[in-house]
């Protein structure tokens, strides 16, 4: 089995197809138990995040494992799954692996080098596993995506160039010193955005939340870092709208949150809506409200285009090595553990072999003294042991370095080891190598 990364993206998709196939939090538990109870996957974890929705599977095959993700995803997005096809993105085997440690250090993200996704991605692994569809395979891939994208932020301060999607939003507004913020939505977006107006020099906030214990949380955190912050239900989102001069939505809702009738006459005053959620937050019509301007992930989008990006390039180079080394030595490692059954299963079939001969040595000189018995004993099992220790170590080190050579199935030939006997080897997995098919 190997790992199957499928995607869509702010590369791939535009914001109206992103929003139609976006998880939402209520619905992350369903769509993955769809997924694992789909014929050819096993392990699975989904990623959906305001401009990306990826499913990571560990499949029997890679077109069964592809047809059964995109058929998920398809209903997921209300349409069938080869309306889908011209937006997704397809990584099997070691290219998904390179894939997903480009995605945690930050490398694929809208803004490059931003830190959030990785906490996204230690988030939605949290979820899978509490859901119960992660294995073994994808349990060390995740661990080791995580490590690899805190080296990458760590090593090349790549994080301290770039900015979040939020920085980015807010980044369109001129001035918002001393003004009123509202956020909408307390949960790790809407803490982000705290911090980015925090650091804008916002005078106060107030945060509108369905939940109003989560917004006084978020509230009182804002606090106690200095700014002057309240919480507000749902039912005074108006009262609160009209007092503002920006309002930053991330609420994750499915559904439209700030409608029109929620933006009442500004009688000049202008006012600038950040809509950063994935499905939109705000309804269409707002942006025809006068004075009002709306900031989506699809403005963010374009400014980027037309900065051309704003990390350096040397950063992004050595971010870029680091992440090549780190999937080389992860496949190499996949290789070797995959032998190591079978090198288990011939020491195993070694010893039954000994213990079979100093059985017959026993029937056939009984008068034999145990003493000289038992040094016979260890003088062939020492014998033994020194013939298999240079094949069994260089085995090892061969299934590391050489890709696409099966030394396991080799092993297995030459000493007539039963693959389907778990009592003699367990089965390793096909290991996946760095020619792994992308679209």
């Amino acid at each position: 089995m190997s790992v199957l990364a499928v995607g869509l993206s702010y590369r791939t998709a535009d914001l109206r197809t992103l929003e139609r196939a976006a998880v939402g939090a209520e619905e992350l538990d369903k769509v993955l138990h769809q997924l694992q109870q789909a014929p050819h996957v096993n392990e699975v974890m989904l990623i959906s995040t305001c401009n990306r929705i990826e499913v990571y599977a560990v499949v029997e095959t890679f077109h069964g494992g592809l047809a059964d993700v995109s058929e998920v995803l398809g209903q997921q997005a209300g349409c069938a799954a080869n309306e889908l096809y011209d937006n997704l993105y397809v990584h099997y085997a070691g290219a998904a692996v390179e894939h997903i440690f480009s995605v945690a250090s930050g490398l694929d993200s809208m803004v490059v080098g931003e830190t959030q996704i990785l906490g996204q991605v230690r988030n939605s692994y949290a979820t899978a596993r509490e859901a119960g569809t992660v294995g073994r395979t994808l349990h060390e891939l995740i661990q080791t995506t995580l490590r690899v994208g805190k080296r990458v932020h760590t090593e090349t301060g790549l994080d301290a160039l770039g900015a979040s999607v939020v920085s980015e939003a807010l980044g369109e507004i001129s001035d918002i010193a001393g003004k009123h913020a509202v956020i909408l939505g307390a949960g790790s977006m809407g803490a982000l955005s705290a911090g980015h107006l925090r650091k804008s020099g916002i005078g106060r906030i107030t945060v509108v939340n369905r939940t109003y214990a989560n917004a006084e949380r978020l509230a009182g955190n804002i606090t106690e870092q200095g700014i002057p912050a309240v919480a507000a239900p749902m039912d005074e989102l108006a009262i609160r709208v009209a007092d503002a001069d920006v309002v930053v939505s991330c609420t994750g809702a499915q559904d439209v949150v700030l409608a029109t009738e929620h933006v009442l006459p500004r009688a000049g005053r202008p006012l600038v809506i950040c809509d950063l959620g994935l499905p939109r937050d705000v309804e269409p019509a707002v942006t025809e409200v006068p004075d009002v301007r709306v900031v989506d992930l699809e403005t963010v989008r374009h400014r980027m285009d037309d900065l051309g990006g704003t990390s350096s390039a040397r950063q992004i180079a050595r971010a870029t090595g680091i992440v090549l080394d780190e999937v080389r030595e992860y496949l190499a490692g996949q290789r070797s553990a995959a032998v190591t059954p079978t090198v288990t299963a011939l020491r195993r079939r070694a010893a039954e072999v000994v213990d079979a001969e100093l059985l017959r040595l026993d029937n056939r000189l009984p008068e034999l003294e145990p003493g000289v018995r038992d040094e016979f004993a260890r003088t062939v099992r020492r014998v033994v042991d020194k013939l298999l220790h240079a094949p069994t170590v260089r085995v090892k080190q061969l299934a590391a370095d050489a890709e696409g050579t099966d030394y396991a199935n080799a092993l297995r030939e030459l000493f007539e080891l039963d693959p389907a006997s778990p009592a003699v080897v367990a089965s390793p997995s096909p290991q996946p190598n760095t020619d792994g098919e992308s679209k």
